[in-house]
């Protein structure tokens, strides 16, 4: 009986979960329900999935509305129904200009319901009906409909469950709005009478209209949609070359033309894996998915992109073979069940990473190459604290308010009624989806139109994204290509092109040749001695610590400590077991004998996402598709999923059963758990190390220039600040930008580095335009009279460039400059130059002798760059008073010290208790680090206060030779008064209040 039903994607409108519907219409006697989100079919996948559990029969539409205007809805009669009603729905989201009509289009397959209006006139075709709601029934008496009962049904709209739901409806649409709630206008929320009624009760409302509840129910019975979720049969495109016999041809053809490329002389291990995984891959029906990533990264290799290949596909050597993947899974012995096996009903992850510039482009081409193509939704939803904000302002508080209920320091019992309904609401909100997103690379290439499965949507990037996410995707059968974007790789990119036009007459560099970085002594040695800034995730300070803890040295202790590093091995506690049997080989006997037999690698440590799976299999007993559900479940996204928790007594059971003792087999599944959304695959920690090498192959023989290209990608895990500081500590000369010398990006000209112009903050794309196309025409700037001729430009674009110190090549202070600049430049009107035969000359105003200082130029730099190009420990108040240095604090171990350090960065996280402590990073006056802890107490009694110079107090602990302070004070050092503003700094003519104002008015 119901055709109008609405879940919360019916987005800021509807708030019911679509199983939460499904258990209402149960509960309520119902045997059909037909969900109609508004402009929205996120959830009509999961909705008839769902039904199954609950007995019911599932119907899907769409209610189409400009904005809460109800104009019709539309009914799938099936599965085509649903295309047409989903490519009718994509025209108004793929434009959203576009308004949706009062009159229905012609859908095949479909039914039409308008909603009635008394005294409208409709002219209904053989499909279409007229929606009665309770409330009409009286008009319906004096109405010509009446006489017309075949065409009638009924129409009542359910969006809530109660009252409560009806209030969190009023408070989504006053959020919708950015209005307060008493100021929500009547037709911008529904009804409170839009809900759910028993059957019984809903029949008796219509007792004198017995026809409309036949038509209704005879509208539903010939409604049926159905759609397979067995997993069986992948969704994706069947074949790459529209036959799927020559399909696997091409891929055997493929995986033997690259033998040559990868082995100098392949022997039989490898021609045996080989033809394992075309068995398999044949069987498993992933034929084309091979070849279509084959063809993507083709492209990429065509257009000079780097990119690396990784995820589970990674242990797979037909990837390997066709430059999907730089790993090798024979060298490393990858575990060949964690890429594929034949309980596995969906094809490997292959995670592409290209640079962010790239990513796009090569977006672009998969969607001009692959017919049926989407990117995949993600649902952003409301948070909490953002909720709190939100609602805080549709109640009217006021903003001291709302931050303090933001905060979380309050005592609930002695808000008002408001803030005390602010954060109710906020509580029951949280999880509803608010919008929906893209997700950061997942695609689908489906072989039936993406259209068949749902309406999509077009963001801002110009392709069409589904409005399902990736967990239905999978359900329905579609798996993603993950075509994903990194700095890193951008980063090795540009660093491999700077050092060729840096060092002109050095061999041309091959970033490709692993096999020879892995054997380089010098890339040994930053490995050893952890000096990788910059370098891809090898930089952090824990990777910093752990590899200085590990000592790695080699490319498999290096992939180790890739996935080391991961939350769940570092949550299990292994992580310190594991350094404790990699630094002392008498504690790996500790192990037990299984567990130590299935990983020796990692000395019965689990380490990686296909240890979990042989522990499960071998240890557990599971069989391989148990273990294959519990690969699926460490994703995080179907831990409550009933297939996982029954696999997880499977395990306790089967355990029991082989007498193994309980508190070993719980703290083995505690570590199992503890993987959970963090575990690595190795194939997918190798191809991290792969790139690492690369990134530390240029940083051990580049080092300059890949900081450069560090920088101008705008870093890696550190802010800017600390690659221009890193750049410095090997030899860099590091300059401001030169209106002569710079660029939009940094460059280097042999040691020294010319900051971009891009850095500078408030300095505008266009003029930085005008002024590199200007230069490169007409040759270098004479002095500022010359530049302002030849580039249009505002007043306080001009400032910026004096102020850095852009124009230092005249040789004139840059204060006299912008007095000049000033007295020169119209502040109202730019004009674009015109070239004359003759130049006008400029009146040159005799401008007061001022000067400026190396501190000056430091806050100039701070206010424009974020960061001075001085040492910031010039700039403190009183000058550095300990003598202690970061390479002195070894001897000084369990002593307590007193330190400088400038603060690099932060880390927070939670104890067991639920308190926050903090690790932090800091440099000391020589520029090398130092390494902090605080925990809770001294953390709240000491906090950190942003950039500066700290003076820190604590006990030197070593572990395993890392050196850290775990500080019991802390606190932040003045710096000096800003000397641009300093009356005592000025120019005694000019220390009158006028001459002051005047300067302070002209940024001086």
């Amino acid at each position: 009986m119901y055709i109008n039903c609405h879940t919360y994607y019916s987005l800021r409108y509807g708030t019911i979960k679509p199983e939460q519907l499904l258990a209402m219409a149960s509960e309520n006697s119902l045997q059909t329900l037909a969900l109609t989100d508004i402009n929205n079919t996120s959830a009509c996948l999961d909705f008839v999935r769902l039904s199954k559990k609950y007995k019911i029969k599932p119907v899907l539409g769409v209610d189409f509305r400009n904005r809460t205007q109800q104009q019709f809805i539309l009914i799938a009669k099936n599965n085509n129904g649903f295309y047409n009603i989903n490519t009718y729905l994509s025209k108004f989201l793929h434009n959203t200009a576009l308004k949706i009509p009062e009159q229905a289009p012609q859908l095949d397959d479909t039914f039409v319901v308008y909603p009635y209006q008394h005294n409208k006139k409709y002219n209904l075709k053989a499909n279409e009906f007229l929606g009665i709601k309770p409330q009409d029934l009286n008009h319906l008496k004096f109405s010509e409909w009446n006489t017309f009962r075949s065409k009638l049904v009924i129409l009542q709209t359910v969006s809530f469950q109660n009252k409560k739901g009806f209030n969190t409806h009023r408070l989504l649409r006053a959020i919708d709005n950015n209005t307060l709630l008493s100021k929500l206008p009547k037709n911008e929320q529904g009804k409170e009478t839009d809900i759910m009624l028993p059957f019984e009760e809903l029949k008796n409302y219509y007792h004198e209209f017995p026809e409309l509840i036949k038509n209704t129910s005879s509208l539903l019975d010939n409604c049926t949609i159905e759609f397979d979720f067995s997993q069986n049969t992948p969704n994706n495109q069947k074949s790459y070359t529209n036959n799927e016999l020559l399909d696997y041809k091409l891929l055997e053809k493929l995986t033997y033309q690259g033998l040559h490329y990868r082995y100098k002389k392949p022997g039989e291990r490898i021609f045996k894996r080989i033809e394992k995984e075309l068995h398999i891959i044949k069987e498993k029906g992933f034929v084309s998915y091979f070849l279509i990533n084959w063809k993507i990264l083709k492209y990429a290799r065509s257009k000079g992109y780097f990119y690396v290949g990784r995820g589970s596909g990674a242990n797979s050597i037909i990837a390997y073979l066709l430059r999907i993947t730089d790993v090798d899974p024979v060298e490393l012995d990858l575990y060949f069940e964690r890429f594929i096996n034949l309980y596995r009903k969906n094809p490997p992850d292959f995670d592409i990473d290209f640079s962010w510039t790239d990513r796009d482009d090569v977006t672009e081409f998969i969607f001009k190459r692959f017919k049926n193509t989407a990117l995949i939704t993600v649902y952003n939803t409301f948070k909490y604290k953002a909720s709190v904000r939100e609602l805080g302002k549709v109640f009217g508080l006021p903003k001291s308010e709302i931050d303090i209920l933001s905060s979380g320091k309050y005592n609930f019992d002695q808000l008002d009624r408001l803030s005390q309904l602010v954060l109710k609401y906020s509580t029951y909100i949280n999880g509803f989806p608010n919008y929906l997103g893209i997700h950061a690379g997942g695609i689908i290439i489906s072989e039936k139109p993406i259209h068949f499965y749902g309406a999509t949507f077009m963001p801002p990037k110009g392709f069409a994204t589904t409005q399902f996410d990736m967990v239905v995707a999978e359900d329905i059968g579609l798996y993603k290509f993950d075509i994903l974007s990194q700095r890193g790789l951008g980063k090795i990119k540009d660093a491999v092109n700077i050092a060729a036009y840096n060092h002109p007459k050095k061999t041309p560099i091959d970033i490709h040749d692993i096999k020879r970085f892995k054997q380089d002594e010098k890339i040994k040695n930053l490995l050893r001695n952890a000096k990788a800034i910059g370098c891809f995730y090898v930089e952090s300070p824990a990777m910093r610590m752990l590899l200085k803890k590990l000592q790695v040295d080699n490319y498999l202790g290096l992939v180790a400590a890739s996935s080391v590093i991961r939350p769940g091995v570092a949550k299990s506690g292994m992580m310190r077991e594991y350094i404790m049997r990699y630094r002392h080989p008498e504690r790996r006997k500790d192990a037990h004998p299984v567990l130590l037999d299935i990983m020796p690698e990692t000395y019965g440590v689990m380490v990686y996402q296909e240890d979990v799976i042989k522990v499960a299999h071998y240890f557990g007993g599971l069989t391989l598709g148990e273990a294959d559900m519990l690969r699926r479940g460490m994703s995080g996204k179907f831990r409550s999923r009933e297939e996982f928790l029954k696999v997880k007594k499977q395990f306790f059971d089967n355990c029991k059963g082989d007498g193994k003792p309980e508190d070993l087999t719980t703290d083995v599944w505690r570590q199992i758990e503890s993987f959970a959304g963090y575990a690595f695959a190795k194939g997918h920690s190798a191809s991290y190390a792969v790139e690492s090498y690369q990134s530390l192959f240029l940083k051990a023989y580049f080092p300059l220039e890949y900081m450069v290209a560090t920088i101008n990608n705008f870093g890696g895990f550190y802010r800017t600040e600390l690659y221009v500081h890193e750049a410095r500590m090997h030899g860099g000369i590091i300059e401001a930008p030169c209106i002569n010398k710079s660029y939009s990006q940094t460059i280097i000209e042999g040691e020294t580095i010319y900051l971009g112009f891009m850095f500078l903050h408030a300095l505008e794309k266009k003029t930085i335009k005008r002024l590199i196309k200007e230069r490169e025409q007409h040759g270098l700037f004479q002095s500022l009279d010359d530049f302002i001729d030849r580039v249009p430009i505002s007043i306080e674009q001009i400032a910026i460039l004096i102020k850095i110190n852009a124009f230092r090549f005249t040789g004139v202070n840059k204060r006299e400059l912008l007095w000049e600049a000033h007295l020169k430049i119209s502040k109202t009107h730019i004009q674009e130059h015109i070239v004359t035969l003759f130049k006008t000359e400029k009146i040159n105003y005799k401008t007061p002798q001022l000067t400026s200082s190396d501190l000056e130029n430091a806050f100039d730099e701070i206010e424009l760059l974020g960061f001075p190009l001085c040492n910031p420990f010039d700039l403190l108040e009183h000058p550095s008073s300990s003598p202690l240095r970061a390479n002195q604090l070894l001897s000084y171990k369990n002593k307590t010290i007193t330190i400088e350090g400038y603060l690099v960065t932060t880390k927070n996280t939670g104890t067991s208790n639920g308190k926050r402590m903090f690790f932090g990073t800091f440099l000391d006056r020589d520029g090398y680090f130092i390494d902090t802890v605080h925990f809770p107490p001294v953390a709240a009694k000491f906090p950190f206060r942003g950039k500066g110079v700290y003076t820190i107090t604590g006990k030197v602990l070593e572990d395993f030779d890392c050196v850290n302070i775990e500080v019991s004070f802390m606190e932040r050092k003045a710096v000096i008064e800003d000397p641009r503003y300093a009356v005592k700094s000025l120019n005694p003519t000019f220390q009158n209040k006028k001459s002051f104002k005047d300067l302070k008015i002209h940024g001086l």
